[in-house]
């Protein structure tokens, strides 16, 4: 528990940001799931205080995913009652316990870091596109979702053009120096005023926010924003209102097979989305830790648990939160679960408060964050790296961008295996000729898709030579390369009068290869 607050001073003005970046997403994710507004809170609430305590991480942060929002949408229509779906997001928990519980969090190692990074880069992009309307105060719901098209039949390029038909200029002025304010909180002006590190600018942002629309209201009413260009949070008076604000699973359609698919279906696409996200927050961590991807599935289990228990949609790891901890200068758990309880005292005590905030004020703290996520050096490292990294690297963000994160994330994944697959089949073997003397060199260890090459290779050898086999730098050939090598040693070299010789290490683990060499 010390080691819990040892680093306060970092993570309180995080966690406030977070708060700050979560608030809006949690409402705006629910409304696109065609789920009540309180859920997506009651989601953020638990994903910050009982996932951050349980994670491995010290800087994810979990909360409603808004890459399943398109699953809990259709969910929810399909099962007929949004009780029944919440029996689903209870037993998808149920299964990441298991999940972790058999050490399946592996699977997150196997992610190409190209895709990692293309899917964080892409995420930025999406939150400056998707919140460039809000910045000029075309506040239509259901924008704010991951997918590329919305409910209205927009997408995310046409809104910025049904935009300049709607920009209210008091919007436009709020955000505009709330984005003003937010990069000179990042200048070293700032910084090097001590005390001025413990003041987070979004904080400044959202007051200045609000005093600024009240100022409209009493000495421009043309500029001022209304309540639909606001916060919208349900209004409370303690315990016993947040208790009747809950929903509560429907245990007795637990026999219903379409829970079960439903409840498959969150917590296989629930975890690969977390893992991924775990997985990128490390790459984001300035001390570099490595979070156990089997705790997190843990972590993630309980927490979709509870939230299916009280009413809330299916959590995940988010990055967007989780990339504004790290940006923010977040350093251990304290941000997470700082920012949850921020959001329980939100609903409980200072909703009416809250619901002064401009969403123009909110759109430019995440047009904010967004521009963290698209540095130049970024792009310039993806291409130093070559075609083999940059090409998935564009790839995904372009097709994240065109339909959603999922989708984006897939295709960056067989983009990049099939480059894998490319290089494996160029440089699995080395041919080289003195005289009369070939020699074919093992470089690396063979797999079956290597397979056409080294036929390739065998068959191109002229009749009458002398044929050297190097395996003494492999350790592993798949029983389908073995076999080819067999079968040119047992006909056509006989045939072609070609002498065989292989070497190889006597403590190479490949018995079938020193079987054949003998």
């Amino acid at each position: 528990m010390k080691d819990f607050f040892r680093t306060y001073k970092n993570d309180i003005p995080a966690g406030l940001v977070v708060y700050l970046v979560a608030l809006p997403l949690c409402l705006g994710i629910a409304l696109a799931s065609g789920a009540p507004l309180f859920a997506g809170v009651i989601t953020g609430i638990i994903g910050g205080i009982v996932v951050g305590l349980l994670s491995d991480s010290r800087l994810s942060v979990s909360g409603p995913a808004a890459g399943l929002t398109v699953i809990v949408f259709a969910a929810i229509a399909t099962l007929g009652s949004f009780e029944i779906f919440l029996l689903a997001v209870v037993i998808s928990g149920l299964i990441q316990l298991v999940l972790g519980y058999a050490r399946a969090g592996v699977i997150g190692h196997f992610f190409p870091s190209s895709v990692i990074t293309g899917m964080l880069t892409a995420i930025g992009l999406s939150i400056i596109l998707k919140q460039i309307p809000h910045a000029f105060g075309y506040d239509l719901t259901g924008i704010d979702t991951a997918a590329f098209e919305d409910k209205y039949g927009h997408n995310t390029f046409s809104e910025l053009y049904y935009m300049m038909e709607a920009i209210l200029p008091g919007a436009v002025i709020i955000s505009v120096l709330s984005m003003a304010i937010l990069f000179l909180w990042d200048s070293k002006l700032i910084k090097n005023i001590p005390g001025m590190k413990l003041i987070p600018g979004p904080l400044v942002v959202v007051v200045m926010g609000v005093i600024l629309n009240e100022v409209f209201k009493s000495s421009a009413p043309g500029l001022a924003l209304g309540s639909t260009h606001l916060v919208s949070l349900p209004e409370m008076s303690g315990f016993s209102s947040l208790i009747e604000e809950l929903r509560f699973p429907q245990f007795s359609a637990i026999t219903n097979p379409d829970v079960w698919v439903v409840a498959f279906t969150i917590a296989i696409v629930g975890s690969l989305e977390s893992l991924l996200s775990l997985d990128a927050t490390d790459k984001l961590d300035p001390a570099k830790r490595i979070a156990s991807p089997n705790k997190e599935l843990k972590a993630q289990g309980w927490g979709n648990i509870l939230a299916g228990m009280f009413g809330g949609l299916p959590l995940t790891a988010v990055i967007v939160r989780s990339s504004a901890n790290v940006n923010s200068g977040g350093k251990g758990k304290l941000s997470a679960v700082f920012h949850g309880v921020l959001l329980l005292l939100s609903v409980l005590f200072f909703a009416p408060y809250l619901n002064y905030i401009p969403l123009s004020a909110l759109a430019a703290v995440l047009i904010h964050v967004g521009l963290k996520l698209n540095k130049v050096s970024i792009y310039k490292d993806a291409i130093k790296k070559g075609t083999n990294q940059y090409i998935p690297f564009f790839a995904t963000i372009i097709v994240i961008l065109l339909t959603d994160l999922l989708k984006g994330i897939t295709f960056g994944i067989v983009v990049g295996f099939i480059f894998v697959l490319k290089s494996n089949f160029r440089s699995g073997i080395i041919l080289s000729k003195v005289g009369n003397n070939y020699m074919i060199q093992i470089t690396r260890n063979l797999y079956f898709f290597n397979k056409a090459n080294v036929r390739r290779t065998l068959q191109h050898l002229p009749p009458g030579v002398n044929l050297i086999i190097d395996g003494t730098d492999v350790d592993f050939i798949d029983n389908d390369i073995l076999m080819a090598f067999d079968d040119f040693i047992s006909s056509t070299a006989e045939q072609n009068n070609i002498k065989v010789t292989i070497k190889q290490s006597e403590t190479a683990a490949i018995p079938m290869f020193r079987k054949m060499a003998a």
